[in-house]
């Protein structure tokens, strides 16, 4: 029976030896069996957990123990690796044998290797494969087969080698020693030009003022600046990345204490619902009331969460975005609002003036078919609207309190005197009868006669 502390090694247990190794586990738990005993003799702990009994793959010998986790008398594992048993990556690179001198059946196309298929060649990719011109053949690569454990495919360490880090260190090395060289041939070419443009005295001064090892320790100290300068810049761009990173889940979901609580701006149990787990409240909690209407969202100091998505720019975005998905199913594959938003929104106002455009022309089509233009005229909103406003005034007229109606203006044209009268009709009574207040005639159609009457 396989136990809990090998490691990789152990087969797959079918469902009663799965079993069976639990009620064991369980058994010397609770004291009744025995407890495991390794290869020296000692008796294993049953109450070890299993990620600190589970030998790693690399440490795993196949036999039962705590043995990867102590340390032999010199203070080295005596276990050997998995990569130093087989000689894994010994062999990265090597060519088997030399290479051949006509093309191969079943080999790769381009290089002429057998080792490799042509999706997986290497080489440089020719515009003639050595399959057609016979000529660059190439020897076969070393393959290696070896069978790794389930922990061993999925380590990501596995077959690194430590030599890689040294070179690419020594690149680096190079390039900064070729960039402080650089630098120094740059300090140079200025003292020069300093020193010709003050003349042939202050250049002896110059050239005598000036000390090598100084100029050196001039290069390092600006070069050791620099390199500082860059790791305090990282460093403070990464500490902000972090606190931006903790405070977007805490700043987005509470409140400033000074704050009034969502769910105690209403305090109506049928007013918006507010949800504890997320902490918002979609609906306005002001619904129904005068300060909160239609007109009133901009005076209350909260409209609830989906307020934001109607209010300024988000139902012009909502458009745009609408209108890329139906130009998309209409073929137009340039029309994508987060790939070309600009495009996009060029594209989203042409459309909208053509459709304008369009739908004036039609408008103005059946009006010059049909006729009726007078009647799309509305009267004023005055005449057709009535409300019932309190306005409480003065004595002598003034308005004390309340909101003062507006003048109502008829449907009739007001200060026009026609058939040269200076009153209109209906500005003097007598005997039953109206008329004009400055001639006295009660005929509607008669011409004023005032002026003659004067003179």
């Amino acid at each position: 029976m396989a136990s809990k502390y090998s490691g990789a090694g152990a087969g797959r247990l079918t469902r009663e030896d799965y079993k069976k190794q639990k009620d064991l586990e369980a058994a010397r738990k609770a004291g009744t069996a025995p407890p495991e005993v390794d290869e020296d003799g000692n008796a294993i702990n049953p109450h070890i957990p299993q990620f600190m009994s589970k030998a790693p793959w690399y440490m795993d010998t196949g036999k039962t123990g705590l043995q990867h986790q102590r340390k032999t008398n010199n203070g080295k594992r005596e276990a050997p690796t998995l990569i130093e048993e087989t000689g894994w990556y010994s062999s990265r690179g090597e060519k088997v044998g030399q290479a051949p001198k006509k093309y191969r059946k079943g080999a790769c196309e381009n290089c002429g290797a057998m080792s490799h298929r042509t999706r997986d060649c290497m080489e440089r990719p020719r515009k003639k494969g050595a399959r057609w011109t016979g000529k660059g053949m190439m020897a076969d690569e070393a393959v290696q087969s070896v069978e790794l454990s389930y922990d061993a495919k999925r380590d990501r360490w596995n077959g690194y080698d430590a030599t890689d880090h040294r070179r690419l260190m020594e690149d680096w090395e190079l390039v900064e020693e070729a960039r402080r060289k650089r630098k120094a041939d740059d300090l140079d070419r200025e003292a020069e030009a300093a020193a010709k443009t003050a003349g042939k005295d202050g250049a002896a001064e110059a050239a005598a003022a000036i000390d090598g090892s100084a100029l050196a320790e001039d290069i390092e100290a600006q070069f050791a600046s620099s390199d500082e300068e860059e790791d305090e810049e990282h460093q403070h761009q990464k500490q902000q990345q972090n606190d931006s990173a903790k405070s977007k889940s805490t700043v987005r979901n509470l409140r400033i204490r000074e704050d009034t609580a969502k769910y105690l701006r209403n305090l109506d149990p049928d007013s918006a619902y507010y949800d504890p787990k997320t902490r918002s409240m979609r609906e306005n909690p002001y619904a129904g009331k005068g300060t909160g209407g239609e007109g009133g969202l901009a005076q209350v100091a909260y409209a609830g969460d989906n307020f934001i998505r109607y209010a300024g720019e988000a139902q012009d975005v909502a458009r745009k975005e609408v209108f890329a998905w139906e130009a998309n199913e209409r073929g137009n594959s340039s029309a994508h609002f987060q790939a070309n938003p600009t495009q996009t929104s060029l594209m989203y106002n042409e459309f909208k003036s053509k459709k304008d455009t369009l739908k004036d022309s039609r408008r103005r089509a059946l009006l010059s078919a049909y006729g009726g233009e007078e009647h799309l005229q509305a009267p004023p909103r005055e005449l057709l609207v009535q409300d019932e406003r309190y306005v409480e005034y003065s004595r002598t007229g003034q308005v004390i309190s309340g909101e003062v109606r507006p003048a109502i203006s008829t449907r009739y044209k007001e200060d026009v005197y026609p058939m040269n009268h200076s009153s209109v009709f209906g500005s003097w009574w007598a005997d039953g009868k109206w008329g004009y207040q400055c001639c006295k005639q009660t005929l509607r159609n008669a011409y004023c006669t005032a002026s003659a009457l004067a003179k």
